[in-house]
């Protein structure tokens, strides 16, 4: 997977943890595709002071990943319910985890 999908991924885990510039940036970044010097720009900031959070952005959310490890048991309990033959239960399982 790449690192890009990796982070848009466990954003969605820990977004909700990051302060509101952070996820400003972090989406106009990685779900607008807007540039740094865009970023900068619209936020009437420098395009250093938006690498630097962005950056601060990535960091945290690994670290998140490294402490919390949400993604990784998500991805593990997928793989055990995708094992489940019995298609009531499994479908009774998605439905308490969703």
């Amino acid at each position: 997977m790449e690192q890009r999908d990796y982070l848009v991924i466990l954003y969605d885990y820990y977004g909700e943890l990051l302060n509101e510039d952070n996820k400003k940036y972090f989406e106009d970044y990685y779900f607008d595709n807007l540039s740094l010097g865009e970023i900068a720009s619209n936020n009437d900031v420098s395009r250093n002071a938006v690498h630097k959070h962005i950056k601060n952005t990535e960091a945290k959310l690994m670290f998140y990943e490294e402490k919390l490890g949400l993604y990784k048991k998500d991805k593990k309990l997928q793989e055990v319910i995708d094992k489940i033959k019995d298609e009531k239960i499994k479908k009774e399982i998605k439905n308490i985890l969703d």
